[in-house]
């Protein structure tokens, strides 16, 4: 820790343009919290969130399963669809963003090491976004990685050549980066919210929870209440649209022109909130 405040101190001797400075400084926080992120404890957890979808697919990969659908390369897309909506975004990018970005501030009161930063001369906005962009970049190298590995898992093993001419020539190659999008989008909402948690709530778990409660609940929801969640935006976005079961209230997707943008405007308005929020804050070590 005490070597990237040092970095970012020593950069702040330097004269030049505000906002040159502060690049810099984002720079500094960004590789040390991204090293920290991959490298440190609390990675362990991530790595194998991360693996978790992976490991039925490797034996899946040796086994082919019983059942028709298995043996018709036709029926994969939909196979996938049900995976990446049930384990992946709902459970992997989920619970996966909420340890990552819970943790970079509310990670550092519990191991009492936040005072350094604070010490430092570096604006407490400009050390919220490079932990933001840590972060981000931690879940997207990760869950996007699943995201791939999964779908080529799914295909390859049993249909190899029908896969290369669906990803070569057909429309493999876009869903697969359609989904890979729609986790990258997950990774920026998630990741903002549980972002805001970790600074304001001294035990973010409940909000987590109530927060994969309301969005697993969403089907239920009359179709006004499912705009305020991440999920309907996401879910309007997939490629191969899934049942939601006999007892879903119907709503219109989101179109991708009104999804991605709204996404964007929320998390950045959550952003400005930690902002704000990091601006006033006191650290007390012994009450956490």
């Amino acid at each position: 820790m005490s070597s990237a405040v040092d970095a970012v101190t020593n950069r702040t001797k330097e004269p030049s343009p505000p906002w040159a400075l502060w690049l810099r400084q984002i720079g500094a926080i960004f590789r040390f919290e991204v090293q920290k992120n991959f490298l440190g404890r609390r990675a362990i957890l991530i790595y194998l969130l991360a693996l978790l979808p992976l490991f039925p697919l490797l034996i899946l990969a040796v086994v082919q399963p019983p059942g028709n659908e298995w043996r018709d390369f036709n029926k994969i897309k939909e196979i996938y669809a049900v995976l990446y909506n049930g384990l992946i975004l709902r459970t992997v990018v989920f619970f996966g963003s909420a340890w990552i970005f819970m943790n970079l501030f509310r990670g550092e009161i519990v191991d009492r090491s936040l005072h350094y930063y604070f010490l430092s001369a570096v604006r407490r906005d400009v050390l919220l976004v490079g932990k933001y962009i840590a972060g981000l970049v931690t879940s997207i190298v990760l869950f996007v990685g699943t995201t791939v590995v999964a779908i080529l898992l799914l295909y390859l093993p049993h249909f190899y050549s029908q896969s290369m001419r669906y990803f070569g020539e057909g429309q493999g190659m876009g869903q697969l980066l359609t989904y890979a999008g729609i986790t990258i989008l997950a990774c920026i909402g998630y990741g903002a919210f549980f972002l805001v948690v970790g600074l304001f709530i001294r035990n973010p778990i409940i909000p987590a929870l109530l927060l994969y409660g309301w969005e697993w609940l969403n089907f239920l929801l009359p179709p006004l209440l499912k705009k305020i969640s991440v999920i309907h935006y996401l879910n309007s976005l997939v490629p191969i649209p899934i049942s939601e079961g006999p007892f879903a209230v119907i709503a219109e997707p989101t179109p991708a022109y009104i999804a991605v943008p709204s996404m964007l405007v929320v998390t950045i308005i959550v952003l400005i909130v930690a902002a704000y929020r990091i601006r006033h804050m006191e650290i007390r070590y012994g009450s956490d």
